[in-house]
């Protein structure tokens, strides 16, 4: 046993049963240990939760941003960090409400933000880019996994023509939740170059 193992079985707890059975006492008895053992390897709850956002980082390449121009690198970054959060929703709440501590996080979001300033992004603006994106990526996480129904043509009202027309099941791959992530993504980039164009004309001015 050791903490990654840990931290292993905890996600897989938090995906079959929810953020809610997620105790040192439940995640003992997932890995048939004792809950006191646990503690060798682990502080506490939070500690957890950041040894679980250590896993989930193992997913999410930061290689990007030191090979591609900030805006591609935010876009490559973007679909790996939707397809690792979609793969763990039920975590998502907890991981976006608790302070970051994690090495390999902080070490990934160095990286990020070194590349948004040397593409020209002013310190700080450069953490609110990053957090644009992060924010952007976890709502559309949550869209990934979000059931069939959540938006049926077969339970709309006929008298809606244009939602019953644009939700044409032939049509699904456009209005899609991944094809919403593509277009939502990339618009959000664009206005991001558009911005830091802007800004930059601005500062000669």
């Amino acid at each position: 046993m050791n903490r990654r193992k840990i931290a292993i079985a905890a996600l897989e707890l938090v995906g079959r049963e929810g953020i809610e059975a997620l105790t040192m006492k439940r995640l003992a008895e997932e890995v048939d240990r004792k809950p006191a053992s646990l503690y060798n390897h682990i502080a506490g709850k939070q500690d957890l939760i950041e040894a679980m956002r250590g896993i989930l980082s193992e997913h999410i390449e930061a290689s990007y941003f030191e090979s591609l121009g900030w805006r591609d690198a935010l876009l490559a970054w973007a679909r790996d960090y939707l397809k690792a959060f979609a793969q763990h929703p039920k975590i998502i709440a907890v991981m976006a409400t608790t302070a970051i501590s994690d090495p390999a996080t902080l070490a990934t979001y160095e990286k990020v933000v070194a590349s948004l300033v040397r593409g020209g992004w002013r310190r700080g603006e450069a953490v609110a880019v990053m957090r644009a994106v992060e924010a952007y990526v976890l709502g559309s996480a949550l869209d990934i996994v979000a059931p069939d129904t959540l938006l049926n043509r077969d339970s709309l009202p006929m008298e809606l023509n244009e939602l019953h027309a644009n939700l044409d099941p032939q049509d699904a791959e456009i209005w899609s939740a991944q094809a919403a992530f593509d277009l939502g993504i990339n618009a959000l980039l664009d206005g991001l170059v558009v911005t830091l164009e802007r800004n930059g004309a601005r500062s000669l001015r």
